[in-house]
């Protein structure tokens, strides 16, 4: 079995200070909120992402994005802040279960804890927390032209997604809200608001980064003063490929998947990470290769497993290229039970710590709404709100 003690995105559980834990219940939210003034800097920059309290993440997440923000975390520079967001509001774009949202936000805050974000060193809070988000979205939406957003594709996919469409021709404007339609100009004011220089996503959502530089400059251009008021942020590409659906790997894997079988979640059991692997879809051709167009299935094991060890996903493919998908699978699972066991014992002892989590995210809303109103005095006043 491959040995996997030196894995690269083997993280340990947050290791928080006595002190936060302890007082971070009882504490007013003033006082800890000055504890991580925001850096200022020509040197600094300042990062932002966030993710949708739709479910427990599956290992697309984690491997795609995740992951990569501990990465982030660990090689910031001290003048650099940090801030990672439960989008709540963008949840909202398709249908909810009001219960199951609210389960769901306080899950995905225990799962950013315990995979390694420090809410220490980073700001950790909830986009539907902060108002500001809303206020510049609205005037971003008042200066976006329609032609833009008719341009923006992700809504049919997520539709489809949705909907478990096989691809997104079989979704059409009916069945589109204005929400939907206008999210990625939230997602723009999401950015904006914090003057965030660098993004860390996905390749689908590179178009609506596209679609904020233009509307940060488009608000520079409106309205003139001495120096722009907001940076271009700056795409940070993330180094794992994406990770494929088990059962098809024609597409990525989804929480949204009738087949459970299809995707491997955080809270899988080492047993349930196993089986899903090897009855994940490969192929009957004799050797390992990476082929991601004609083996599709097999580059997406190699894939995962490179993403677990920190490897090119080719040199992994050299070492089997004399042995057979049944040795690959069981190196898969246990590379991949190896990454996760720690994050999923943590991630089950945090969920039940209600008053911490919300210790957390009050801390963190706090000084997310500090850092925006200052930008959003600066909006109301070239914009002539004040």
């Amino acid at each position: 079995m491959l040995a996997c003690t030196a894995a690269r995105r083997i993280y340990t559980a947050p290791r928080f200070s006595r002190t936060f834990l302890r007082q971070g219940c009882n504490r007013s939210l003033s006082s800890l909120a000055t504890e991580q003034k925001p850096s200022s800097g020509p040197s600094s920059r300042v990062v932002l992402s966030g993710i949708q309290p739709t479910g427990i993440p599956h290992l697309g997440n984690l491997l795609g994005a995740l992951l990569n923000w501990v990465d982030l975390q660990k090689h910031a520079g001290p003048a650099d802040n940090l801030l990672f967001s439960i989008v709540g509001w963008h949840a909202l774009t398709l249908p909810q279960d009001p219960r199951t949202l609210r389960t769901s936000r306080r899950d995905i805050l225990a799962v950013l804890l315990a995979i390694g974000i420090d809410p220490e060193r980073s700001i950790v809070f909830h986009q539907d927390e902060n108002p500001n988000h809303t206020e510049l979205a609205w005037i971003l939406n008042c200066m976006t032209p329609m032609g833009k957003l008719r341009r923006m594709t992700t809504w049919k996919s997520r539709l489809a997604a949705s909907r478990n469409a096989s691809d997104d021709t079989e979704v059409d404007e009916s069945l589109l809200n204005a929400g939907l339609f206008t999210y990625p100009v939230l997602q723009a004011a999401d950015i904006l608001v914090y003057k965030a220089t660098h993004v860390p996503v996905g390749e689908d959502q590179q178009q609506h980064l596209e679609l904020c530089r233009d509307l940060a400059e488009i608000f520079n251009r409106t309205f003139k003063s001495e120096a722009p008021l907001f940076p271009l942020p700056q795409h940070v590409a993330t180094p794992s490929r994406r990770i494929l659906s088990l059962k098809d790997p024609s597409s990525k894997m989804s929480k949204s998947s009738p087949d459970t079988q299809s995707r491997i979640l955080l809270t899988d059991t080492g047993a349930q990470i196993h089986a899903k692997v090897r009855g994940a879809v490969t192929d009957s051709i004799s050797g390992i290769t990476y082929d991601p167009k004609n083996r599709p299935g097999t580059a997406n094991l190699l894939t995962i497993l490179a993403a677990c060890t920190g490897e090119d996903a080719v040199a992994v493919a050299e070492r089997y290229c004399n042995k057979g998908h049944g040795h690959l699978k069981a190196d898969v699972a246990e590379a991949v039970e190896e990454m996760i066991k720690k994050p999923r014992a943590e991630f089950e002892r945090l969920k039940g710590e209600t008053g911490y989590l919300t210790a957390v995210a009050n801390v963190g809303a706090a000084k997310a709404r500090e850092i925006s109103e200052a930008t959003m005095r600066e909006i109301r006043a070239r914009v002539g709100l004040v």
